[in-house]
């Protein structure tokens, strides 16, 4: 077993919703569990949902974001999460099982798609990964990106700013053929 920092904690834009910094690498790409029975290939996201305020979670490269029900605060729940993914790290159980690659990764997309993907993945994927959150690419179709905001930033409160001012304004930026983006 190999010495790392403990896992640490930081709050997100979404208050009901925190990242917990596991200072190593646990995944190559984001893995999406905004229920108990999509969490079916990670043993930790499994573990999470064991407990019944437990709303959805994410697992980052080397974050993992978890989001609460309304009715408990992160005040009682933080630290002994914090303490819990430690363990099973500690343990060397796996995060996620058997990662299969992702539908988003298609050969026979047109240019554009392509490009945008590429961006998505360059730029704005890094930057919303600070705050616990993910963004992926789900289809393009006459000017209009859909994605699929993950994470922190499913259900949080800032996310459509975000995705209007931020993401939206880049990706019309570099491509005139967007004239929206709209999240799924």
């Amino acid at each position: 077993m190999s010495a790392t920092a403990a896992v640490s904690f930081e709050p997100t834009p979404n208050p009901a919703t925190m990242k917990f910094l596991l200072h190593r690498h646990v995944a190559d790409e984001g893995f999406d569990c905004p229920t108990a029975q999509d969490a079916e290939r990670s043993p930790l996201a499994s573990k999470i949902f064991g407990f019944p305020w437990t709303s959805a979670v994410y697992i980052g490269t080397d974050f993992i974001t978890v989001t609460k029900q309304d009715w408990v605060d992160w005040e009682l729940l933080a630290q002994p999460l914090s303490g819990l993914i430690q363990e099973h790290l500690n343990n060397e159980e796996p995060v996620v099982v058997e990662f299969v690659s992702s539908p988003e990764d298609d050969a026979n997309d047109e240019p554009i798609v392509r490009n945008i993907k590429s961006v998505l993945n360059r730029e704005i994927r890094p930057v919303v990964a600070l705050d616990g959150g993910d963004i992926v690419f789900h289809k393009y179709v006459d000017g209009t990106l859909f994605v699929r905001m993950k994470g922190a930033c499913s259900g949080c409160p800032s996310s459509q700013v975000t995705l209007k001012e931020g993401i939206e304004t880049r990706m019309k930026e570099l491509f005139a053929e967007i004239k929206e983006v709209v999240s799924v």
